[in-house]
Parts: structure tokens; C-alpha cells; sequence
């Protein structure tokens, strides 16, 4: 008996990268004997022979790095053959391939990478916002490979050269290479007494580059930050 169906349009799709796109909200991941990192319980399936094992900090000075700030993305390595689906509360996804280049990423928005990528921490400081608030952290990722990304929406794409280019610390996702990103405060005596409008602390963008702005200032991750993954993104965080 013949199943009438239209779920056809829903097909797997294929590339010629190890990352590709399934859908806009849904990331594939082609492992040849590989690794990738992902962000922990973003796995939502997968296909073939592959290892799932917790990441860790990658180095004492990361470690220290992540516990004091609280910043850099809970990271889980796959590793093996096979093809792995990854998502994260259905955000939309976004890949950027690194030549031999650098990119900061606000952490919560960091999907994936591989594995040969190397990160760390970075601090932003500046005026009045990097005393009160200690500056803020990304991470920097460096090296060459894929990167995904997700954003709550679909983002925009600003040229910093252009203008003078400021953004909410939260709605900020990632920015290349050559761009310089620091604080912006107005302080005044408003704000000091709860008067300000809400929007006294920015992040300030210059230099040559670009700069991905979603439009929402972040959603409150769940455990393990990711949208999926069910028991094995818990038993992945210990």
C-alpha cells in the first residue's frame, strides 16, 4: 500500500562542504573521520558511527577564564563517520568560513566549529562601562575552517567603515577581524539615579569589517543551551 505524504519537501539535502545548511534553522555536519565542536545539547540527530564525549576548557588558562566571567560557549566534541544534525531552539543559522583569519563571537551564539579552530576569551573595555562592569567577554575564534552561528531572527549585516557603528552587548553576534570593539557608556546624572533610557552601555565598532546584529537582545538559554540534545547533552555536561 502506497503512503501519500507531503513531507518529501523536507528531504535531506547534500553539499559539497562538511557544513551545510539542511533548512535555515537546521545545521549538517559531514564527519570523515573527523572532530567538530558544538555547543552542548545542540545534537538533535545523527547518522552513522559517531562519538559524543564533553569538551572541556582546552587548558587551564581557558578554564579559569570561562569560571571567572562566565563567558565561552559549554562545548561538546563529535567525532567519527558519518553525518550529524545540529539546532538550537530553532534559531537561524549562519556559517562563516575562516581562512587563516579571526572572528569574535558573543558565546551564546556560537553553534559549531571544528575542531582545529582554536578559541579563547577576550575582554572589552572602555569609559565608564569597563570600571563599573569589568568590561565585557567574547570569544575569539582563530584559525581556519568552519564556523556556525545561530541568531533569534534574521540578522543584519553592517558595514562598520561606513559610519560610526554601535550596538546592545546582547544583540551584537559576531564582527571580523578588522574591527576594534569596545565600550560606549552615558553616564550621567539620570542614570545614576534610575532615570536612563535603558540604553546607557553599548559596545562601539570601528575599523574595516562588518558586524552581524540580530534583532533581539538573546533568549534565556535552557540547560546546556541548546535546543535539543534531551538526556544526552546532560549526561555530555558532567
Amino acid at each position: 500500500m502506497s503512503l501519500r505524504t507531503d513531507l518529501q519537501q523536507y528531504a535531506e539535502t547534500s553539499g559539497p562542504d562538511a557544513f551545510s545548511l539542511q533548512n535555515s534553522k537546521l545545521l549538517k555536519v559531514r564527519l570523515d573521520d573527523g572532530a567538530i565542536q558544538a555547543k552542548r545539547g545542540s545534537m538533535v540527530a545523527y547518522q552513522g558511527d559517531v562519538t559524543f564525549e564533553h569538551a572541556g576548557s582546552g587548558g587551564m588558562s581557558r578554564m579559569i577564564k570561562k569560571a571567572v566571567t562566565g563567558e565561552g560557549a559549554d562545548l561538546m566534541k563529535m567525532r567519527g563517520t558519518g553525518e550529524v544534525f545540529l539546532a538550537d531552539a530553532a534559531q537561524e543559522v549562519h556559517l562563516v568560513l575562516l581562512e587563516n583569519d579571526s572572528l569574535t563571537v558573543n558565546g551564546p551564539n556560537l553553534l559549531a566549529f571544528d575542531a582545529d579552530i582554536d578559541w579563547d576569551i577576550t575582554r572589552l573595555t572602555g569609559g565608564a562601562a569597563g570600571a563599573l562592569a569589568g568590561g565585557l567577554f567574547n570569544m575569539t575564534l582563530r584559525g581556519s575552517g568552519w564556523v556556525a552561528l545561530v541568531t533569534d531572527g534574521p540578522p543584519i549585516l553592517l558595514d562598520v567603515a561606513a559610519a560610526p557603528t554601535f550596538a546592545d552587548a546582547q544583540a551584537a553576534v559576531t564582527w571580523s577581524s578588522g574591527v576594534t570593539a569596545g565600550l560606549r557608556t552615558d553616564v550621567s546624572a539620570k542614570t545614576l539615579i534610575g532615570k536612563s533610557s535603558g540604553e546607557s552601555i553599548q559596545m562601539a565598532f570601528s575599523g574595516e569589517g562588518w558586524v552581524l546584529i540580530q534583532p533581539s537582545e538573546g533568549r534565556v538559554s535552557g540547560i546546556g543551551g541548546g535546543g535539543g540534545g534531551g538526556v544526552l547533552g546532560g549526561l555530555l555536561g558532567g
